[in-house]
């Protein structure tokens, strides 16, 4: 017997085993625990790893080009990730940010491949390393979601229970990444399991606080350090305007998102893609510095109230002593940040906005406060803005308002700040809901017609269907030099009412409805008897695509009236009809089970 048949025998009767030995729900906790721990070593792993190649390349290559290669960097990072993908993964799919997460959950029965568990933290870690100006967090999000996925399949759980270990998964990575358990916990419920039930608290609490402890204990570098003591009644009114300038340019950048991806499909060449995007960075770097990375530096120098270290470590440090300039520079890397973050990922680069967001949303909220303090006019604390606009530009570009305020309070210890991070984060979040009704995440998802949404079931229900799984191929097939005598005993004896018309090639041709044919073998139509199928077939009210979308598929069945229409693939060869009462039966199954969505 081979290895894998053993392997599958003794998984077989260990899940045996547990199942009568251990409660399903204590051992989701048990499990919970285990992802827990996983992912907080892989949290620990790649900020090790990130941060380990870019101290190699920034203070151990000694070389008097030492800068000038340094501009090569990112362009040398992403190059790296891009052969990795294509070298290792090949025909496997590496995904970037929460959106095939949120793909698995909905449409791919919470499956994430294996190779997602390294493959996130490798291509991130050489991405960002090198001077990729992306984030971490995605990545890791990514990496915990393959663990805790691929543990649930492992131990046979149910759908239920893998999509909850896949989240904690993703929580895992999230509350190591920033040591931040509550806003690890809160990421998954608002973003990965917006209907949850209360048991859904334990496993997801367990698994962040694990990973929190086990990322902290290995790597217990903090992200940000603010000593804040509260907020003043007066700022209110800047904070709110503060809130409105957050949430309109989290409204570019998803425009702008939208707008680079269509220009980067355009290009086919992976390796065209890398050295665009390459060199476009290495510019952008050598202009502006904050760039390099992540880009968490320039934010903790302002909240440490070195307000003029952008511009000391600029070619533009000689205005390092003007504040308008400082103001105008700030901006200008805001705008610069964006771009940088979103060809790195466009270009293979790994990485996600999730960092990049709370960079411009700080370098925004230290340009207006700072600003405003050159005026003479007011005094604003510069690092209680800063910290509030992180919160309100993740707000804004995740839909995520709750994941914000927790995630800012426990990086920068700024729970003094609650009022003041609620009320930026809340606006921030309604002016991107009204012009953009869906995040930058699960844009391509609802266009596509595959984003789970929990305001409207019917539509949620149908985009879980897939039409390979209702299709129906048990119909008699007719061939179009045939006659109607020729098929008469498969007529008469068929228990459907409706006959596809194919060629020998497969190709369809039409239909024949069962009382066409009955009538003329009946001899109420003899001139039928003289014609070929081919000649009696008549063309469909209209035909489905293989791949269609289960929602369309209704809305032609209810815009024609019809309860049942012939599916063709691309090439227009018949694979068989879909009817309503089979779309009806899976409807209801996927009801049930969503009905039963992690109740315990």
């Amino acid at each position: 017997m081979n290895i894998p048949a053993k392997l599958y025998r003794f998984i077989d009767q260990l899940n045996k085993w547990r199942m009568q030995k251990i409660s399903n729900r204590n051992f989701l906790i048990l499990v919970a625990l285990l992802v827990g721990i996983v992912g907080g070593l892989a949290a620990a792993l790649l900020k090790g790893m990130t941060h380990g190649i870019a101290a190699f390349l920034q203070d151990e290559v000694r070389s008097q080009y030492k800068y000038y290669v340094y501009l090569l960097f990112p362009l040398v990072g992403i190059l790296l990730s891009v052969v990795y993908v294509r070298r290792f993964i090949r025909k496997k799919e590496l995904g970037h940010g929460m959106t095939p997460i949120m793909y698995a959950i909905s449409r791919n029965s919470s499956k994430i491949e294996p190779h997602n568990i390294y493959s996130q933290i490798v291509t991130s870690a050489i991405t960002v390393g090198f001077g990729g100006s992306s984030g971490l967090e995605a990545p890791i999000a990514y990496s915990g979601a393959a663990i805790g996925s691929n543990m649930g399949r492992f131990f046979g759980l149910s759908y239920r229970e893998v999509t909850l270990l896949l989240a904690c998964g993703a929580a895992a990575g999230i509350s190591g990444a920033f040591n931040s358990p509550v806003a690890g916990m809160i990421f998954a419920i608002e973003i990965l399991l917006p209907e949850f039930s209360i048991p859904v608290f334990i496993p997801l609490l367990i698994s962040t606080a694990t990973a929190a402890v086990i990322s902290r204990s290995i790597y217990s570098e903090p992200l940000f350090h603010l000593v804040t003591d509260d907020w003043v009644f007066s700022a209110l009114f800047f904070y709110v305007l503060l809130a409105f300038i957050v949430g309109g340019f989290s409204v570019y950048f998803a425009k702008l998102a939208g707008w680079l991806r269509l220009q980067y499909n355009k290009i086919h060449n992976p390796y065209r893609k890398v050295w665009i995007s390459g060199i476009s960075l290495g510019v952008l770097i050598f202009i502006f510095p904050a760039l390099y990375g992540e880009g968490y530096l320039a934010i903790q120098q302002i909240l440490d109230g070195n307000h003029l270290a952008m511009l000391q470590n600029s070619i533009f440090a000689e205005y390092s002593q003007t504040g308008i300039m400082v103001v105008i520079f700030a901006l200008c890397t805001v705008f610069a940040k964006t771009f940088a973050a979103l060809i790195t990922l466009n270009g293979g680069g790994n990485g996600g906005v999730f960092g990049p967001s709370l960079v411009v949303g700080g370098l925004l909220g230290f340009a207006f406060s700072y600003g405003l303090n050159l005026t003479g006019m007011v005094d604003l604390n510069v690092a209680n803005f800063t910290v509030a606009g992180m919160a309100g530009a993740l707000a804004g570009m995740m839909h995520a308002p709750l994941t914000a305020i927790f995630l800012i309070a426990e990086i920068t210890g700024g729970y003094a700040l609650m009022v003041p991070l609620m009320l930026v984060t809340a606006i921030a979040y309604l002016i991107n809901r009204v012009v953009l009704k869906h995040s930058i995440y699960t844009k391509g998802l609802a266009e596509q017609g595959d984003l789970i949404s929990h305001e409207d079931k019917d539509r949620t229900v149908l985009s879980m269907m897939k039409l390979r799984y209702v299709l129906e191929n048990n119909f008699t097939i007719l061939r179009p030099d045939e006659y109607p005598q020729d098929r008469s005993h498969d007529i008469i004896h068929t228990k459907r009412n409706i006959f596809p018309v194919v060629g020998e090639d497969g190709k369809f041709l039409g239909v024949i409805y069962s009382e066409r044919l009955l009538e003329i073998l009946l001899g109420e139509q003899p001139e039928g008897l003289k014609k070929t199928m081919a000649e009696l077939a008549e063309k469909p009210i209209d035909t489905v695509s293989l791949d269609a979308n289960m929602e369309l598929v209704m809305q032609k069945m209810n815009r024609e009236d019809v309860w049942i229409l012939p599916v063709l693939d691309a090439s227009g060869f018949y694979q068989g009809f879909v009817s309503k009462s089979a779309v009806f039966n899976k409807y209801r199954a996927l009801l049930v089970r969503q009905a039963s969505y992690f109740d315990q």
